[in-house]
């Protein structure tokens, strides 16, 4: 039996997902993948981003017919698996004997010929099943939030600690869909030329400069191939924003430069250098940064080797990214709980060196804007404190400035400000914001 180019690519790319810690949206836009009608890579997208989203609940329901412990299978088979049971729970369109039968050649495929009967024999009994999709507005703790909405319960546990129940909730929901596309454009005239590609636009909810793609693909236009469109999240670009105008800019950790292009088109006649530390990233960076005023440097911004000071500088770190799983859900099965050796000491340790770093690059009476895109305190206002105290040259500002700033020149145009704010940070909380998750913070050089 054939199976559709459409799961012989989900399946390859998940596979890569678990076993080389790759991200699942980098691989559906692989060169590999191009050719895939657009059907097809819109069908592989749906089980590619599902079964990441769905995967504890999947991993449940496959096991309540398992005679064997999923963690002693074959990863390709647990893969084959789980895409059949998105598809069997959450996918009324597509026939239940399609998605067993292709399931099933998938493994043998995989040349897992030994498990075949297993497989044939446990997804025929799940669909069988009448359970339906879970229902995430009746869990009443953090436990049957964590089941109900397939989030790790420690991760979920932390957010209603943080935020209460209810965003939490939120948060999960937000997480569990197909977030909006948001854009920003160089030129207004491109929305003219977008609209004949076929693509519609609506107007940002939080930025008035932001665009949303309501209908259409973005990325199969000439306006995109040529980088006058870009795609970034209303809350990155927000982030930019809240950097202001100055003469001489940084930008550490650059790529992939939605950022960077943000403070160019900002600051035309300021001198923009743009830092990452991988050569290719960098040279991503500058396909997608064509103005003229950025320059590019391949460093470390934990040592810049810049002598330079800087009156604006950005610092957005590399974070665990628990802002974007609505967009990256893979990430919420590879971070760890704990302290001692979790992934969020060891970025907070990256994070404060990546900061105390650029803080020596700001000129007196300069500011610096801090930013991630993480849900989690150890990676934001516990970076603040911690700098704070070992450096008493420097002012936390308040971003309720910055955003009336905006906010008066009427590019801000989300009407709760408050929402906005948690003390002096800026925090935008996914699902209770329409966008990613992002956090930032304004030092100032005293």
């Amino acid at each position: 039996m054939p199976i559709s180019p459409a799961r012989v690519a989900a399946f390859e790319i998940l596979h890569r997902v678990e076993h080389e810690d790759s991200y699942a949206a980098e691989l559906l836009h692989a060169t590999k993948y191009a050719k895939l009608t657009s059907a097809d890579h819109g069908l592989a997208t749906q089980l590619v981003m599902g079964v990441l989203r769905w995967r504890s609940l999947l991993d449940t329901r496959i096991s309540a017919h398992s005679s064997q412990k999923l963690s002693r299978l074959d990863l390709e088979v647990l893969t084959a698996l789980r895409i059949s049971a998105y598809q069997l729970i959450f996918l009324d369109r597509v026939p239940r004997h399609a998605a067993v039968n292709e399931s099933v050649e998938l493994v043998k495929r995989a040349r897992k010929g030994s498990a075949v009967p297993f497989a044939n024999a446990l997804l025929r009994k799940l669909a069988q099943e009448t359970a339906g999709r879970p229902e995430m507005g009746t869990a009443t703790d953090a436990a049957a939030l964590s089941e109900t909405s397939a989030h790790p319960l420690w991760l979920v546990g932390r957010w209603v600690q943080a935020f209460g129940l209810e965003p939490a909730r939120k948060i999960c929901e937000y997480d569990q869909q197909v977030p909006e596309l948001s854009l920003r454009i160089s030129n207004p005239a491109i929305e003219a030329e977008l609209q004949g590609e076929g693509v519609t636009l609506g107007p940002g909810r939080i930025l008035a400069s932001a665009r949303r793609v309501v209908s259409g693909d973005v990325t199969h236009t000439k306006s995109f191939r040529v980088g006058y469109v870009a795609i970034q999240d209303e809350a990155s670009q927000l982030v930019a924003l809240l950097v202001g105008r100055g003469s001489r800019m940084l930008d550490c950790c650059a790529a992939p430069g939605g950022k960077t292009r943000v403070l160019a088109q900002r600051n035309p006649s300021a001198t923009i250098v743009a830092v990452e530390l991988h050569p290719q990233r960098a040279r991503l960076l500058r396909k997608l940064v064509r103005e003229t005023n950025v320059q590019v440097v391949t460093a470390d911004a934990r040592n810049l080797p810049l002598n330079a000071q800087f009156d604006r500088v950005l610092v957005d770190v590399p974070c665990s990214g628990t802002g974007t799983l609505a967009r990256n859900p893979e990430i919420k099965w590879r971070l760890r709980p704990g302290e001692d050796g979790s992934n969020l000491a060891e970025l907070q340790r990256k994070q404060i060196e990546i900061l105390q770093s650029a803080m020596q690059r700001v000129a007196l009476g300069g500011k610096l804007v801090y930013s991630t895109c993480s849900l989690e305190p150890e990676e934001n206002q516990q970076v603040i404190e911690k700098v704070l105290v070992a450096n008493t040259g420097l002012r936390l500002v308040n971003c309720r400035e910055e955003l009336e700033s905006l906010w008066r020149e009427k590019e801000l145009i989300w009407p709760d400000l408050d929402s906005l704010l948690s003390g002096p940070y800026l925090r935008t909380i996914p699902g209770v914001h329409p966008c990613d998750g992002f956090f930032a913070a304004i030092l100032e050089k005293v």
